[in-house]
């Protein structure tokens, strides 16, 4: 009888290990969102010397993120951010923007391409926040938006897995809350 509960327990063990053993899956990639929750418009003024026009940004949130008292990104969700857009005064102007490379002009209803330089996202790209840290980033090569009655509609590309250009449509309803450095 002993050799019996000897020989269970040493199964358990062996069973116990092999599971410990599996390799662990990362989670599935969860939908890219059609809606944007909250959008920041952050304003930079004249920042280019050798351009004549201001510069803004947006930073849109899914709704399942926030920002905490000190601006850090809490949740699981997605963060999608548009750096360098040229505008002709201060703020986003209604009208329908572009993308451009850096090695173009760059004229009001334009906005920088995504790239990633020394593995650091510039530009335009997503953030994939699990438990309220960047899993995945995805730089975004090109895109257009329309902003029209406090709405956005984003038509946005990218490199998927297997290197085939991929397309991004979501928008934003709401106004946009001006970006306030803490």
């Amino acid at each position: 009888m002993k050799e019996r509960i000897y020989i269970f327990l040493w199964a358990l063990c062996v069973i116990g290990f092999v599971s410990s053993c599996k390799k662990h899956e990362p989670s599935p990639r969860r939908q890219l969102p059609v809606s944007y929750h909250t959008a920041y418009e952050q304003t930079y003024g004249h920042c280019y010397d050798s351009v004549p026009y201001a510069v803004v940004a947006l930073d849109l949130y899914s709704d399942s993120l926030s920002l905490d008292k000190d601006q850090h990104i809490q949740g699981t969700g997605y963060n999608l951010y548009l750096s360098d857009i040229f505008v002709s005064d201060s703020l986003l102007e209604e009208g329908s923007y572009v993308s451009i490379s850096s090695s173009e002009t760059p004229v009001p209803f334009t906005f920088l391409r995504g790239k990633a330089y020394e593995g650091y996202p510039h530009g335009m790209y997503i953030l994939d926040i699990e438990d309220s840290k960047v899993s995945r980033i995805q730089v975004l090569d090109s895109g257009a938006f329309v902003y029209r009655n406090d709405s956005l509609l984003f038509t946005l590309y990218y490199q998927n897995s297997e290197g085939k250009t991929t397309s991004y449509s979501c928008h934003f309803h709401g106004a946009l809350i001006p970006w306030q450095k803490q």
